[in-house]
């Protein structure tokens, strides 16, 4: 019937499950220097859960992010970890993951559009002879998403615009921004739009402006109940979210299905989202009689 590109789930906190290691404000950076081969591993097994896109474990490489750690001089080297792992796992299609500035979730720590933009735009240089395209991923606001689709046009690579809406209201940005705002910037600087890290439920809610763009879209959603006020603070770390016990790879699935029933052809899944669960949508999306491409 259509053709879906099936990302893949939530690479963070699949490393800290199998690391075993506490989660810290490094995410899945620190993992890559102590357990070398397991993003591979994980990339690997979502692919033959039938994934047909990896995102490269890119998300939280920011110089601002790594200053003050041990990690802060490993800029380049951390990027060029990340890009070996995913090749390593012989995916055959790569996205490069541009996560937010400053922390995610936190608009209100976003730097100017400019300033911002050069930040982006080395980010996207180290990517972009690595990858097929860029996702910009967990865009909060307007800002962010002007800054980001600034950054990323320095190079000639398809870029997917993906933002994360509020989990109480799925037609407002995180920064409190009505979503439908953000579309004209994604026309003018994406190739596809997609709502990513909130409730299923919230990128449900978002599906119908998406369906405004013009472009291709979609969604992939993580698996707590809601960004809670603990991971706003400073540093934060996962331990201040809480897991949804009731989002089952079926569940999940079928949250996933409404969405391509609403016209969504790019579909996967964040945070807490598991090889089990991308298994599960690949199963229901061949037995709808669409074709995973």
């Amino acid at each position: 019937m259509t053709d879906i590109t099936l990302l893949d789930g939530g690479m963070g906190q699949e490393l800290i499950h199998r690391s075993g290691d506490n989660p810290t404000p490094l995410w899945s950076t620190q993992v890559m220097i102590d357990n070398p081969g397991m993003v591979a591993d994980v990339h690997r097994d979502f692919a033959q859960a039938g994934a047909t896109l990896a995102t490269a474990n890119t998300y939280a490489i920011h110089r601002d992010r790594l200053a003050g750690t041990p990690l802060q001089d490993r800029f380049e080297e951390l990027h060029a970890l990340a890009l070996a792992e995913v090749r390593a796992s012989g995916a055959t299609r790569v996205a490069g993951s541009i996560g937010p500035l400053g922390a995610s979730y936190r608009p209100d720590l976003h730097p100017d559009i400019d300033t911002g933009a050069a930040l982006y735009a080395e980010v996207a240089g180290l990517l972009a002879g690595h990858c097929d395209l860029l996702i910009c991923e967990s865009t909060a606001s307007l800002l962010h998403a002007a800054s980001v689709l600034k950054g990323a046009a320095s190079v000639k690579k398809p870029v997917w615009l993906a933002v994360t809406v509020d989990d109480l209201d799925g037609t407002r940005l995180r920064s409190g921004e009505p979503l439908a705002e953000v579309l004209p910037l994604a026309r003018d600087g994406a190739q596809a739009i997609l709502v990513n890290c909130a409730t299923p439920e919230a990128i449900s809610a978002a599906m119908p402006i998406l369906t405004q763009s013009g472009l291709p879209f979609g969604g992939y959603a993580n698996g707590f109940e809601k960004i809670s006020d603990g991971f706003l603070e400073d540093k934060p770390t996962v331990d201040s979210l809480t897991l949804r016990r009731d989002l089952t790879p079926e569940r999940y699935a079928d949250h996933v299905m409404r969405w391509v029933d609403a016209g969504a052809t790019l579909v996967g899944g964040c945070c807490e989202v598991s090889p089990a669960h991308i298994a599960e949508i690949a199963q229901r999306l061949r037995k709808a009689g669409h074709a995973i491409v």
